[in-house]
């Protein structure tokens, strides 16, 4: 009885994590064959309102804005606006010193960047004279030189919400900075870029966003949870709006170098997402069933795939814990033993078929042997999880020097920005 109980377990387990790492290896594949668009000119010029939502940033946004100013586009064609929110320090003052359009906001009962944006987009749609689309770039961020004109094609040619590649900066040698870097390279570029071959809806990333105006004339800014950003994307998708993704522009964010600093970031993340699977799983499985939506289906599946760190911690325990049952005589175990290492062998498709699509740098692959350090990290931040009551709000994370950033900045001519990805 012992022992099909055990065969039940190990069945219904490898069903559930094949499904999760076979979904995933897809995904990579189909990014490999994915190549970016080379020619980007559209006869017409849409005219942008860059947002900067920041909360206490006098460390990072004059990085941000002199990048921001310095894109090549038309600077007529364009406005960076700076949310200042709740802030006790510069950031309004360096905002305006450096060109941007300052609206400070006081709020201590509404907070968070998903209050913040709303109460901005609310003023920025009766702007005259009226901008054509909302671009949202986050304080600590740099982007692309051609990232309002790869915007713009894809405003001209249809697309109404659109994802830019939102990555992270390269910090070799820095382990909790490029193992998230390596999980952004893999979520937010190899991942979309897959769900883009299948013409799916690719989510929000909260940075690099781009909304054109008449979204918010239809669906206005309605989130406020931790992952506003992502509960967007799904409330789009539920009433027929797709987000494109464009891998030709990008957006580079800098990462931490301590762990203690990268932990408010995480525990945000991780905790903001739990009560976004419990509230839209089975409304977009009901819709992807009822209505034969792969689009819905792959939302379903992208919203309660685990962190990679995860599925490759608990697959790794269940390969140990399997091939000791069968050292030790138990029937069958053989058998699951090498369904486990075949399991293990797809998450690494994903890994390593998804770097190759993605053109990175060497230093991303050595990040792979950051993991396990990483997810004993991670196992802390879930325990602090489980102790934290704070209620839900924009959780900054601590920065660092401004210099920290500085090497990021570069002469804004090309699109590399040190990243590991090229045009395909």
């Amino acid at each position: 009885m012992l022992i099909l109980i055990i065969v039940a377990i190990e069945i219904l387990l490898l069903g559930i994590v094949g499904l999760f790492f076979l979904y995933l290896a897809l995904l990579s594949i189909l990014a490999f064959f994915r190549h970016n668009r080379k020619e980007l000119s559209a006869s017409r010029l849409h005219r942008f309102a860059i947002v900067v939502p920041a909360h206490n940033e006098e460390l990072t946004i004059e990085k941000t804005l002199k990048n921001l100013i310095a894109v090549n586009y038309p600077r007529k064609h364009f406005d960076v606006v700076v949310i200042a929110d709740n802030c006790t320090d510069r950031t309004a003052e360096v905002a305006r010193e450096h060109g941007a359009i300052v609206y400070e906001r006081t709020n201590s009962n509404l907070r968070g960047k998903g209050h913040a944006l709303r109460w901005c987009f609310d003023i920025l749609m009766s702007h005259q004279p009226s901008y054509d689309a909302f671009v949202v770039i986050d304080a600590d961020s740099v982007a692309a030189a051609n990232f309002l004109l790869v915007m713009n094609w894809y405003l001209e040619n249809g697309s109404t919400v659109i994802q830019a590649s939102d990555l992270v900066e390269p910090r070799p040698g820095v382990w909790s900075s490029e193992v998230i870097r390596l999980g952004f390279t893999l979520y937010n570029y190899v991942r979309p870029l897959g769900r883009s071959a299948l013409r799916c809806s690719t989510g929000l990333r909260g940075n690099g966003m781009c909304f054109a105006r008449e979204i918010f004339e239809k669906f206005p800014w309605n989130t406020y949870s931790l992952n506003e950003d992502l509960e967007y994307s799904l409330q789009l998708l539920l009433n027929g709006f797709t987000v494109d993704f464009a891998p030709e522009a990008q957006v580079l964010a800098t990462m931490p170098s301590s762990a203690r600093h990268a932990q408010s970031q995480r525990m945000r993340w991780e905790k903001g997402r739990f009560p976004i699977i419990q509230k839209y799983s089975l409304p977009l499985l009901r819709n992807a069933i009822t209505n034969l939506s792969l689009k819905s289906f792959d939302a379903f599946l992208d919203l309660v795939t685990p962190p990679l760190v995860n599925l490759f911690s608990f697959v790794s325990l269940m390969f140990t814990v399997t091939l000791f049952l069968w050292l030790f005589g138990i029937a069958g175990m053989g058998s699951f033993t090498i369904l486990w290492a075949l399991i293990i062998f797809l998450g690494l498709i994903h890994v390593f078929v998804g770097l190759r699509a993605a053109k990175a740098d060497r230093s991303l692959y050595r990040s792979f042997l950051y993991i396990p350090r990483y997810a004993v990290w991670k196992l802390g931040v879930y325990m602090n999880i489980v102790r934290d009551v704070r209620s839900q709000e924009w959780i900054r994370t601590t920065r660092e020097s401004s210099t920290d950033i500085e090497n990021v900045i570069a002469t804004n001519k090309s699109i590399n920005l040190h990243t590991p990805i090229k045009e395909g």
